[in-house]
This record gives C-alpha cells, structure tokens and sequence, in this order.
C-alpha cells in the first residue's frame, strides 16, 4: 500500500465545492483502487473577514480547517497572500507556514511515502521545498495556467524549472503541456502524459425531452459552462450570435464578468437569447448538458476541459477553440468541431458545420467512454512504484 500526501490549493471546500474538482476526481478514482491512501493538504489563503462586502475573499474565511469529503480527510492549513506581491512570494510563504503544519502531521503518526502537488506554481515549487525538508520523493502534476501561462514571468519561470529539477516524476494532464514543459529545458523522460478522465455515472444520457421541458427550451440552443471570466470566451459566443438568428445560448456560471456580457448581449440586441443559469451543481448541469444540442468552449487556454468530456458523455457534442490539450479531446467527429479561430466569426462558422451534419448522440456517448478513469489510475501508481523502488 503507497501513503501519499496530496498537496494542492486546487480542492474543493464546504464554501467551494467545485473548486479543484478535478484533481479531487481523480484522486477519488485512485483511492478506490484500494492500492492507496491519500491525506490531503490544501493550503488556503489567510483572510478574517466573512462579509459579502468582501468578495471572494470572503470565501476564504469560511473554509474549514478540516473537512472529510467522499471519505477523505482534507486539512485547509492557512497561509499568507500580500496583495502585488502574491505570485511572486506565494511559493516561499506556503513553504514557511506548511513545513511547521506537514511537520506536525507527521508527529501526530500521519507520515506518507510520497508528495503528489498539483499545480506547479506555486504549489509544485513549495512542494518541492517539502521534499527536501522532510526527505520525501515529490510527484508534479501540471494542470493548465501553471505552465500555458506562469513561466512567462522570469521568477516563476526560474522556480518552476527548479521544482521541475527537484522533482522524482511530473504528469501533464495532455501532451501540449508536456510539450511546453520540454521546452522549459524539463527532461522528457520524467514526464508522464496522463489525461482527465470523466465520471461516465454521473455524466450519461438522460430524458433528453424531460430536461429541456424543464429548462423550456424549444428551438436549437447552445451551452456556455465556466467562471465569468475573460479568459473563458463567453463574449466570443454571444457575439456569434447575431448570425445565428435561431439559437439560444445558456451560460451556466458566475464571475466578474456577468455585467459586461449582459451588456453585449444587450447592445447586440439577443439579450432575449442569452440566458445566465448561475453556478450549478454537478448533479443539475448533468441534465442541461443533456437538453442542449451543442456546449461551446472559447477558452484562450485550457490544459485539459472536463467540460467537453461532461458534455460529450452526456451525448452532446461540442465546439471548441483550438488551444492547447482540446485538439486531443475534439479529435473525431462523434466529438464535435475545432473552431478555426478565436474569434465571433470563427465560432459562428464552427456551429454552422456542426448543426450541418450533427453526430448522433449515441455515438457521442460511445466516444466519451474511451475517457473512463482506469488508464489514468493505473499510470499513477506505475509512476509511484517507480519512484519508490529507486528511493
């Protein structure tokens, strides 16, 4: 049996129960191989006050200490973020207030075989900072913005190739991380390519006819699912809708962002297509995946978007921006369609060839099942066998 301490910022919470699902997911798949334990740390940024006033600060501050979800023990140690200066302090401040609290873990008779961080900055370099302390092997796992986005700043460029260095094995959830790791002057061989998989019980098809009487949804419509954030291209496809005069779009999320879009949608006059569900549950987006035809995807970066598999095991195809590990999810045309620009234009062209020649649903579901979790489990613990073997 391997222990490991999974170590992330990237967890869900009681006042965050979405945030980080995905490496809570894949963690659940690969406990209940029964080959392994798993605590986790999930350091928290210090804030006191629980206010609405305070944004999503506040958020922070209603965060237990310690939580059990799905039968795993998860510690929310705090640490400190000094505003303008939080990215480029935040690895050594989450080293400094963790190696005291790792420290008592330990003494308390909860040691592991093995640090398994995911994030790499600034998660994977304070992890790497542990390793050495505690004289424990150290497992990277790069998730997206960590590496499409940090190292183009000098100091988390430095410190990520360090931590790249001081790491025993690294994992990117598509090969254009790892691609972009490589190109980091990251040795290839210490680098696995080990995907998402999505949850093919949760997401399935259901009545398709009961969801969307439900949502009252009766002509073609498309789906938006993300933070309401810039990056996430929600402005791309309302702006597409001016020439897609019969489509509907529902955009399921919320974020900073939700004025400004309802803005556009009214200067474009679709205001009366564009609907913002707000955030929602697994368990309820799960049914508006199935009572759509089509989820869109503007992302400018994503390293892996659970949100095609979702909707693709659910039987609903997707259009998606060519960025990053999507091209390796859209691949077929039971998937959906790659848009061939990012931009209003593009995306409108992309839906137009999808509804043209719509995969049927089934087939849709068949290819999402190609992406269960046992691969990805399997290659985990290969990974930390080897790595203890040799330690």
């Amino acid at each position: 049996m391997i222990n490991i301490l999974t170590f992330s910022t990237l967890f869900p919470n009681l006042a965050q129960p979405v945030h980080g699902i995905f490496v809570e997911n894949r963690l659940r798949h690969l406990v209940a191989s029964g080959n392994v334990t798993a605590r986790v740390v999930a350091p928290v940024p210090w804030f006191p006050f629980q206010g609405e006033r305070f944004g999503s600060y506040a958020a922070y501050a209603k965060v237990p200490a310690v939580e059990e979800r799905h039968g795993l023990t998860i510690h929310h140690p705090r640490y400190p973020v000094i505003p303008k200066f939080g990215a480029s302090l935040a690895p050594a401040l989450m080293y400094m207030f963790m190696k005291p609290f790792i420290a008592e873990l330990i003494r308390q008779g909860n040691d592991f075989d093995l640090i398994d961080s995911h994030y790499f900055y600034p998660d994977g370099v304070a992890a790497a900072w542990l390793g050495r302390t505690f004289g424990k092997p150290v497992t990277i796992t790069a998730r997206g913005t960590d590496i499409n986005l940090m190292p183009q700043y000098a100091l988390p460029r430095a410190q990520i190739k360090w931590a790249a260095r001081q790491a025993d094995g690294m994992v990117t959830v598509c090969q254009a991380l790892k691609d972009e790791l490589v190109a980091l002057d990251v040795d290839a061989d210490k680098v696995r390519v080990l995907r998402n998989g999505v949850d093919l019980d949760m997401f399935r098809p259901g009545d398709r006819q009961a969801d969307r009487e439900k949502l009252g949804l009766t002509g073609r419509t498309l789906l938006s699912v993300g933070l309401l954030i810039e990056r996430k291209g929600h402005d791309l496809i309302i702006g597409a809708l001016p020439r897609l005069p019969d489509i509907t779009l529902l955009i399921a999320g919320d974020g900073p962002e939700r004025g400004a879009l309802e803005r556009q949608a009214q200067t474009l006059g679709v205001q009366d297509r564009v609907r913002f569900l707000g955030r929602i549950g697994h368990d309820e987006l799960r049914n508006v995946y199935g009572a759509v035809d089509a989820l869109v995807l503007a992302s400018s970066r994503e390293g892996w978007a659970n949100v095609l598999l979702e909707s693709m095991a659910c039987g609903t195809p997707v259009v998606a921006s060519n960025v990053w590990g999507t091209p390796e999810i859209v691949a077929e045309h039971a998937a959906g369609v790659l848009m061939a620009a990012r931009e209003s234009d593009a995306l409108a062209d992309a839906v137009e060839t999808l509804f043209a020649n719509l995969p049927d649903r089934a087939a849709t579901r068949t290819y999402a099942e190609r992406f269960d979790w046992d691969s990805t489990t399997q290659g985990q613990q290969d990974l930390f066998e080897s790595i203890l073997q040799r330690k």
